[in-house]
C-alpha cells in the first residue's frame, strides 16, 4: 500500500514539474503583448503594420489604441498602459518628452502628411478658396479641437494665416479627433471639414477634396518608446519595423509621405 502511495506521489510531482515550464512559456508569451497608442489618423495604416509586425515576430501581439494625440498623452501621463506612442504632431511629443514620459533617444519621425478641406461627396456648393467658407450656404464646418487634436491646430494655423479663424468660429463644429471630423463630413452632417489627406483618401467614396491647405507647419509624425514600459525590446523592434522598408511601404500605401 505504501508503495502505491509513494508511486502516486512521484507521478503527481513529475506532472507538476512538467507543467511548470509550460506555465512559464505561457507567461512569457503574455509578456510579449505590446500596446501601441497612436494618433487616430494612423488607424488604417497601423492596423496593417501591427499585423505584419506580428507575422514577423511570432509570440508578440500588438494591441492598438487609437485616439487624438492629446488624449493619448493624457492617458499615458495618468498611468494607462502603453509601450509605444505615435503622435500626429511634434508639439504633443515635445510635451511627452518634457514630462519624461518617453525615452528620448528612441524618438524618430516616421511619416509626413498633408491637410485638406473636404466636403460631402454629393455637396452642391462649390468651394474654390478658403474665403468661400464665409458664404451663407456654408453653415457648419468641422475641425478638430485645437486644444487636443493636432489636425485642429494645423487648421487653426492655416485659417489664421488667411484671417479667417475668428470669422468662421460661429460655424465650427469641434471634434475630438480627425476621424470624427471625417465621419461628420461623410454622413453629410456638416458642409465641410478639415482633415489629413490620408483621411480623405480612406473615405474617397463618401467625401471629396475641395482644397489643399498649405499655410501651416510641416505635418510630421514622431514615434517613441514610452518610458514606463517594461517591454523596451519589443517596443523598440516595433519602431524599427515602422521605419523599415516594409513599414514605409505600408504607410505609403495609405498616403503617408516620408518625413
Amino acid at each position: 500500500m505504501k508503495h502505491h502511495v509513494a508511486a502516486r506521489f512521484f507521478v503527481a510531482l513529475f506532472l507538476a514539474l512538467a507543467i511548470l515550464p509550460a506555465l512559464y512559456v505561457g507567461s512569457a508569451c503574455a509578456e510579449q503583448e505590446i500596446i501601441v497608442s497612436a494618433a487616430a489618423s494612423l488607424t488604417n495604416a497601423f492596423t496593417e503594420v501591427g499585423k505584419k509586425f506580428e507575422a514577423a515576430n511570432p509570440g508578440t501581439k500588438v494591441v492598438l489604441n487609437f485616439a487624438a494625440s492629446g488624449p493619448l498623452l493624457q492617458q499615458i501621463e495618468q498611468g494607462a498602459p502603453a509601450d509605444v506612442f505615435a503622435s500626429a504632431d511634434q508639439k504633443t511629443m515635445d510635451q511627452a518628452n518634457e514630462k519624461k514620459l518617453i525615452l528620448t533617444e528612441t524618438r524618430k519621425n516616421f511619416a509626413g502628411n498633408g491637410l485638406v478641406l473636404i466636403v460631402p461627396g454629393d455637396a452642391k456648393t462649390s468651394i474654390k478658396a478658403l474665403k468661400d467658407l464665409t458664404l451663407k450656404e456654408i453653415t457648419r464646418i468641422s475641425v478638430g479641437n485645437p486644444e487636443s487634436v493636432p489636425a485642429g491646430r494645423y487648421a487653426e494655423e492655416a485659417l489664421t494665416s488667411e484671417g479667417l479663424w475668428e470669422t468662421l468660429k460661429p460655424k465650427f463644429i469641434l471634434a475630438n479627433s480627425v476621424r470624427q471630423v471625417l465621419d461628420y463630413v461623410s454622413r453629410g452632417e456638416v458642409d465641410a471639414g478639415i482633415v489629413y489627406a490620408t483621411d480623405a483618401a480612406v473615405a474617397k467614396e463618401k467625401v471629396r477634396v475641395a482644397l489643399k491647405l498649405e499655410k501651416h507647419k510641416p505635418i510630421l509624425y514622431p514615434i517613441a518608446v514610452v518610458a514606463a514600459t517594461r517591454k523596451t525590446d519589443p517596443a523598440r523592434r516595433f519602431i524599427d519595423f515602422v521605419l523599415s522598408e516594409e513599414g514605409v511601404e505600408i504607410l505609403s500605401k495609405y498616403g503617408f509621405g516620408k518625413p
